[in-house]
């Protein structure tokens, strides 16, 4: 196994991992950057006010529901 290509290869591939996705965002890029936000968040309590009374800007219902936190 040549090590040199190995190391030569794993930079390649990290110099391609850098760049940019410079692709428009799709219907399901939207809906799961919207989870992962929401997931991320769902201890909050002012996200948790936010959904609860705040102005929504999605087209449809977040697909993470939050419940009420028991204290």
């Amino acid at each position: 196994m040549d090590i040199e290509q190995t190391i030569a290869d794993i930079e390649r591939l990290e110099r391609m991992f850098t760049v940019p996705d410079t692709r428009p965002m799709n219907a399901s890029d939207i809906s799961a950057a919207n989870r992962r936000h929401d997931q991320s968040l769902a201890t909050s309590p002012w996200f948790r006010l936010w959904q609860d009374f705040g102005i929504c800007c999605r087209r449809q219902p977040s697909e993470f529901p939050l419940g009420k936190v028991d204290r």
